[in-house]
């Protein structure tokens, strides 16, 4: 298989005879991390299958607005964050959980999801990156798990990378808490 070069895709996606071969690229080359992040801010399999798909509809429905100021994985998980983001406001109104442990019902979720495979550690994680402000757990998720670098990170949140360093801090500090508060 031929390897994925942004520009080639780029060109493909310019032209209205090979903009779907184009998009067919973005999707194979996305899919996976794509999947990953968002499955790390909703914990769940299904619901992450489902904003990813959202995701890449609505990638699709707009690529015409795509001027390439950024690069199109950064365009992507601005994409799928504000997907992420609205599921998960959608689905705190709707929960009706007590006050003191609002994250209970989605670690109970996680807890009963078959395709969660993680060990008792990496459940412990998952439940202190709940007890995180959404902005410091996407934050976190992209710096920790992606590797991403918190320029590209600022495209993405239109935030400086002072405030995006700020809040991974802030968030690795408040893990350790947890986890010292646990033991």
């Amino acid at each position: 298989m031929k390897s994925y070069n942004e520009k080639e895709v780029l060109s493909l996606l310019q032209d209205e005879r090979t903009l779907r071969k184009g998009f067919e690229m973005i999707v194979s080359q996305y899919s996976e991390q794509l999947y990953w992040q968002i499955r790390r801010m909703v914990l769940s399999h299904d619901d992450a299958n489902d904003l990813l798909q959202n995701t890449f509809i609505k990638a699709w429905t707009n690529i015409e607005y795509f001027r390439a100021e950024a690069k199109l994985s950064t365009w992507l998980y601005r994409i799928a964050l504000n997907e992420c983001m609205t599921f998960l406001n959608k689905q705190r109104a709707q929960q009706m959980v007590a006050i003191d442990a609002p994250e209970a019902d989605v670690i109970q979720k996680l807890e009963s999801d078959p395709y969660f495979s993680g060990d008792d550690v990496q459940l412990k994680l998952q439940k202190a990156l709940l007890t995180l402000p959404e902005k410091q757990r996407m934050v976190f998720n992209l710096k920790y798990y992606e590797e991403m670098k918190y320029e590209d990170m600022s495209e993405i949140f239109g935030t400086t990378v002072g405030s995006l360093k700020a809040s991974y801090h802030h968030a690795v500090k408040k893990i350790e808490k947890f986890f010292e508060e646990d033991n």
